[in-house]
């Protein structure tokens, strides 16, 4: 049965958010909002930048002057309303402006993966049309230069970074400063030009054109108007009084939906600062200089950061080894309490307060979280213990659930209603229910216009009255909050009818560090079976430690030491699943380590890092029969793409190793088991 909601949104604070919901009526694109700024706020803030071991700052005054010369000289080279802008690279600043500049001419931004290959690169630009790039440094701009034959409507590149470009002799090519200085001369002779271009924007225009990550197949360019993006970011910041002074880092791709609502939509409605950190291999030195006051990270980034700090406590001498031990028991049992604001007793709070100055604030410190007011996970489902683990330690880690064609917020957790096996309730201003068939389907503020290019598999999605079908399984429980099982298509049955859900398996092996990925299989078979791909630092460190010795992530991946650890972490999982009387069938009784890992570049995760499960299935497919059969062991041969791009072969023999499961029993049974 359908169980339809609505979300309300919360009262602004008018301390923190003075009159932006009026504002936003008028000032209804990212233009007209930055011009705002300028002119309420021109010497605060708004963008940061880390370039050469130095942050510097630039004013709403500096950035629109930067924007209209940007503007300006797009013109001048041809750029006209409707053109598409290709963005490509790390977040710099300057790549952010190239947006708002081409939307002030009425243009569509059109950001991709900084990581993306030619051909990922060639497919994106040619399907949106784009005519125009704005390029990070060299390395971008040769993968651009590289698909002129592909793309023949292609005509202009800019760059921003000029090492490595000075001496190129390309017609179309031309660097940031050349096109401001472009910009300043067509000011000059057309006054009154771009103002004009800017008052012709329309919340219901076109802003931005993002790709999915394609899981799939190709990737579908969801088109996404000002009023998708404006008024989405703004409800999200009123229900949880975000403001003018929050610090912000953009580390996550540019592509993302989810960068573009929080280092973008949000800026521009709330007027808070953005910075860039100096590389993607300092961001963790950047986050703790620093010191955001509201953070977003996908799932993933989270378990790199425990992964970091359990490589540094196995390192750590017995006493400090121990005392994180107890308080870590401590903040599990404290911790989630306190920040619900249940009241605690004098010697918890006594306690809590001893490992906070011990423990929790020194790690919060370490991970560059001692600051944060409010955190936010999303993109994948979070697995339950890391969820906890940050809570714990009192960090106000919250979830929610959304799409690229939802621009992002679809649910979101209230204050005092965050749970680990819930996704909250429906953001501000989101119809929510889930049919018949357990599908789950929105419709709200934030629903994208369509797939660019592409109306079957717009209908498919989009329903003629605005609900979007997300193609993932959930439900409401008690509370009213949604609860995400799995993705549709990927939630099965084993052989003897009893609920598969593949992801919910995976996310509590990944909570281990030393397990980077995992990959579940079990529809239609009798039974659960797993691949694993180790993650390289923690299990090299161990390594280390211990003196074993190995050459290559092939030959420590089939390690019997290795082997070992993994299965005593498969064994954890199996005892908490035998709880769980739904999912007590999904034990896992055999498993293998991959010798490589998995990688986008080879076709088996996402940019964003989600698994494509046809590509792995293809890929590994003997190695999957061989899970199924008594061998304990199994050869394969398969691809990989080395960092220059160039195609290699990899060969090994995979060990195939077996699992201990646990009879079904309530918690309370294993209680009093563990007790006797």
């Amino acid at each position: 049965m359908a169980v339809p909601t609505e979300g309300d949104a919360a009262a602004p604070d008018p301390e923190r958010v003075p009159g932006r919901a009026a504002a936003l009526a008028m000032l209804d694109t990212a233009p007209k909002l930055l011009l705002h700024h300028e002119k309420e706020r021109p010497d605060a803030p708004s963008w940061r930048e880390k370039d050469y071991g130095i942050w510097q700052s630039f004013s709403f005054a500096e950035v629109a002057e930067q924007v209209r010369a940007m503007a300006h000289g797009l013109a001048a080279a041809g750029f006209q309303r409707g053109d598409r802008l290709a963005i490509v690279g790390d977040n710099r600043p300057r790549l952010y402006w190239s947006m708002i500049a081409a939307q002030a001419l009425g243009g569509v931004a059109v950001p991709l993966y900084q990581d993306s290959v030619a051909e990922e690169l060639a497919y994106v630009i040619g399907h949106a049309g784009a005519r125009f790039v704005f390029a990070e440094d060299q390395e971008q701009v040769d993968k651009v230069l590289g698909l002129r034959q592909d793309l023949p409507e292609l005509s202009r590149v800019f760059y921003d970074d000029p090492r490595g470009l000075l001496d190129y002799d390309e017609p179309i090519l031309s660097s940031y400063e050349a096109l401001c200085e472009r910009g300043r001369e067509h000011a000059a002779s057309a006054a009154g030009f771009l103002e004009a271009e800017i008052e012709k924007g329309k919340g219901e225009d076109t802003s931005v054109l993002l790709y999915t990550s394609g899981t799939t197949g190709r990737p579908k360019g969801v088109m996404l108007s000002f009023d998708n993006i404006l008024v989405t970011a703004q409800n999200a910041a009123e229900l949880d009084g975000l403001g003018r002074d929050e610090e912000v880092l953009a580390y996550l791709p540019m592509a993302w939906v989810g960068d573009h609502i929080f280092s973008y939509g949000q800026s521009l409605t709330t007027g808070f600062c953005v910075s860039c950190p100096e590389s993607g291999d300092t961001v963790l030195t950047d986050l703790r200089e620093l010191g955001p006051t509201y953070f977003f990270a996908p799932p993933r980034i989270f378990e790199g950061l425990l992964t970091t700090v359990t490589v540094r406590m196995q390192d750590a001498s017995p006493i400090k080894q121990r005392l994180y031990a107890h308080f870590m028991g401590v903040a599990r049992k404290l911790g989630v309490k306190r920040l619900a604001g249940e009241r605690l007793r004098l010697f918890e709070r006594l306690h809590y307060g001893l490992g906070e100055l011990l423990i929790y604030g020194p790690l919060k410190n370490v991970l560059g979280l001692s600051r944060v007011r409010l955190a936010y996970t999303a993109g994948e489902a979070i697995g339950p213990d890391l969820f906890t683990f940050y809570r714990a330690i009192g960090i106000n880690l919250k979830q929610l659930y959304g799409q690229t064609e939802g621009s992002v917020f679809v649910t979101i957790q209230p204050d005092g209603e965050v749970f680990a096996d819930t996704v909250g309730k429906p953001a501000p201003g989101v119809e929510l229910e889930v049919d018949d068939s357990g599908e789950v389907r929105y419709r709200g503020p934030g629903v994208f216009q369509r797939y660019y290019k592409q109306p079957e598999e717009t209908s498919e999605t989009l329903s003629e009255d605005g609900w979007v079908r997300t193609g993932d399984a959930g439900f409401f429980d008690e509370r009213g909050h949604l609860r995400i099982i799995d993705r549709a298509k990927d939630v099965g049955r084993f052989a003897d009818g009893e609920l598969f859900a593949p992801k919910y398996i995976e996310n509590k092996l990944k909570f281990f560090p030393n397990i980077a990925e995992a990959v579940a299989f079990g529809d239609g078979r009798d039974s659960c079976r797993v691949l694993i791909s180790m993650d390289l630092e923690a299990l090299g460190s161990w390594a280390e430690r211990n003196a074993v010795a190995f050459a290559s992530f092939q030959e420590l991946s089939q390690n019997p030491r290795v082997y070992g650890i993994i299965a005593r972490h498969i064994e954890e999982v199996n005892r908490d699943l035998s709880q769980e009387p739904k999912l007590s069938h999904s034990q896992i009784t055999r498993f293998a380590m991959l010798p490589k890992a998995l990688d986008a570049d080879d076709g088996e995760l996402t940019r964003t890092r989600k698994l494509r499960r046809n590509v792995i299935a293809e890929r590994y497919a003997p190695l999957i029969e061989a899970l199924y059969s008594e061998a304990g062991s199994c050869h394969i041969a398969t691809e990989l793409t080395f960092e220059d791009g160039r195609k290699g072969q990899l060969e090994a023999d995979v060990h195939i190793a077996d699992c201990k499961s646990f009879e079904h029993r309530q918690p309370e049974e294993n209680a009093r088991a563990g007790t006797a």
